[in-house]
């Protein structure tokens, strides 16, 4: 019997990447178990959890409960839920857990973890939140997840859910990995080591870091910009980008991005130009915020930009452009009630 197939993992979160990863795991031999509910539940129950790629159709038979409890204690859990969930879905994690299990969030934006144990002299650790309010504002996923069972994690594949139990993979397989403290040991170094391996073994494209907050911010910098300009304008991201206008508006922003994250002691390998041209070759893009607009589901501005401009603002930093389309997304969200509070 290999590893993959001794390997509990179970996936919080049966959307988009949820399934993605799930089915994924699952057919490369990890025993996958996942917290769903309502028609999601059912049907994974019902038919398997499914994915579809180009014209491949997946079926993983996987244990499916609304009930944390009833699955027992797991090696790995991978948070797949939108940020804006977290705080629901917190609290079920201690159950999942053994006295070694990772806990591994898949998710948008800048993660709850972000400024724990963030060692910088530039940016000394009483200046910095450890507890982000627009993340985490009453502590509870802070409370309900030990920091020492963090992995990061940065997510780069394009998938959406047609149906209840259903994902697709439109584009990329790229995961990021890494241990959030600075001071990892080797016992973490050998955790990394595994869950990269396992992830390989599923036909990722899994990497491990040793910056994993570096990874986060390169994302970031095209998720702050496209995100919630997107939900303002409606358009999707060759539009947006062949505009010259939104294109200097991007590339200002994107330099806004980068001096907080130099101050921070963070620094991403490319320039706004660069980043906006990676995005260009893709097409037309809709990103995940412009989806959920049009599906009148709750969007994540507070984990892609409102932890941005409050980051910004603990370092005394302006960010007029940022904190301008925060404004103006999160008032957008919040009159078309999709902004969860």
């Amino acid at each position: 019997m290999s590893t993959q197939d001794k390997t509990k993992v179970c996936i919080i979160g049966a959307g988009a990447i949820g399934g993605y990863l799930g089915v994924r795991l699952a057919n490369s031999g990890a025993q996958v178990s996942v917290l769903a509910r309502g028609q999601t539940l059912q049907a994974i129950q019902a038919r398997g959890w499914i994915l579809e790629e180009g014209k491949e159709r997946l079926v993983a038979q996987v244990r499916a409960s609304d009930n944390a409890a009833a699955l027992g204690p797991q090696d790995i859990i991978i948070l797949t839920v939108k940020a804006h969930a977290l705080q629901d879905v917190a609290g079920m994690v201690p159950a999942l857990c053994h006295a070694g299990t990772i806990v591994i969030p898949a998710i948008n934006g800048i993660p709850w973890w972000f400024t724990q144990g963030l060692d910088n002299s530039e940016a000394p650790a009483q200046q910095l939140p450890t507890q982000l309010k627009a993340l985490d504002p009453s502590g509870v996923i802070a409370d309900a997840i030990d920091p020492g069972r963090i992995m990061g994690c940065v997510v780069y594949p394009s998938c959406y859910s047609p149906e209840p139990g259903v994902s697709h993979h439109s584009s990329g397989n790229r995961l990021v990995l890494g241990e959030i403290s600075g001071h990892a040991d080797q016992s973490n170094q050998d955790r990394l080591d595994r869950v990269v391996a396992l992830f390989n073994a599923a036909g990722l494209a899994a990497e491990k870091t040793s910056a994993i907050r570096s990874a986060v911010w390169e994302k970031l910098l095209g998720n702050a910009c496209f995100n919630p300009v997107s939900m303002l304008t409606g358009s999707q991201t060759d539009l947006m980008i062949d505009d010259p206008a939104i294109y200097r508006l991007f590339v200002a922003l994107m330099d806004e991005v980068i001096a907080v994250g130099a101050a921070l002691g963070i620094a991403v390998s490319v320039t706004p130009q660069q980043r906006l041209a990676v995005t260009r070759k893709l097409g037309a893009v809709k990103t995940s915020m412009l989806q959920d607009t049009e599906a009148g589901r709750p969007v994540e501005i507070e984990a892609i930009l409102g932890a941005f401009v409050e980051l910004a603002a603990s370092l005394h930093m302006a960010t007029p452009i940022a904190g301008t389309i925060y404004a103006l997304a999160r008032m957008r969200a919040q009159t078309f009630g999709l902004l969860k509070q």
